[in-house]
């Protein structure tokens, strides 16, 4: 007899080991650029928040509990909007096709409480503290393997900030968002940057640990790209008078 399956109705009910964690069992690998269903969802979830969160964020002259900018929220939306799609979406995509690519089986999964306390810090502080979920994988990954995935993310940013960089002295002013475009791609620019800065940090669960344990000249190199991205954009105003 076929054990019914159980039908779950909202993610407060899942057992962890089912939103979170890598299944068990026979899984499909998919080609590189294939989705589940319950993975654009996680998805999905994960953009809005952090999108919200650094809205808040950056439109917040004191914490938002304390005084809630609803003007500089709504200018600030597709700005945050912009720079997590490049920062947070892209990274993710890299590791998971990454992980496709060498036939392992890969999917991004939510961290909840993790995206709850960027939305609360986002609220009580003015500050984010991201922590939104990873992209799990699964299958007979060696060493080196683990690392390429986990070098994709960083270097996915790193590529972001560098072409957006690029194009600031020949885009003009072009006004986007109420903003000039010049100031929209530096603000990119700059969020990649960090991202693949924070990323590449040897500690914990980042990438970093992992692409220096695989090849220390891949993680230096990665770093000191990051790191380069991050000086120029303190730097636009001495490259680019008038920016």
């Amino acid at each position: 007899m076929v054990e019914k399956r159980k039908v779950y109705t909202s993610f407060q009910e899942l057992p962890p080991r089912e939103y979170m964690y890598i299944p068990q069992g026979q899984l499909e690998v998919g080609r590189p650029g294939s989705f589940s269903r319950i993975e654009l969802v996680h998805i999905s979830i994960a953009l809005l928040v952090l999108t919200v969160a650094f809205a808040l964020a950056f439109s917040a002259n004191q914490p938002p509990i304390l005084g809630f900018n609803v003007s500089g929220f709504l200018l600030a939306l597709p700005l945050s909007l912009l720079g997590m799609l490049t920062g947070f979406i892209l990274h993710e995509l890299a590791h998971k096709f990454m992980a496709q690519r060498l036939g392992l089986w890969s999917e991004f999964r939510i961290f909840p409480l993790g995206l709850l306390l960027s939305l609360l810090m986002a609220v009580f502080t003015g500050f984010v503290f991201a922590a939104p979920g990873a992209v799990m994988f699964r299958g007979s990954a060696r060493a080196e393997e683990t690392g390429r995935i986990a070098s994709a993310g960083p270097l996915m940013n790193i590529v972001v900030a560098a072409v957006l960089f690029a194009l600031v002295p020949v885009i003009g002013l072009v006004s986007v968002f109420g903003r000039n475009l010049d100031e929209i791609l530096i603000f990119v620019c700059f969020i990649n940057a960090l991202l693949a800065v924070f990323n590449l940090l040897p500690i914990g669960p980042l990438d970093g640990r992992k692409v220096l344990a695989w090849n220390g000249l891949v993680w230096a190199g990665l770093m000191a790209a990051a790191v380069a991205l991050v000086v120029l954009r303190f730097s636009v105003g001495v490259l680019f008078p008038g920016l």
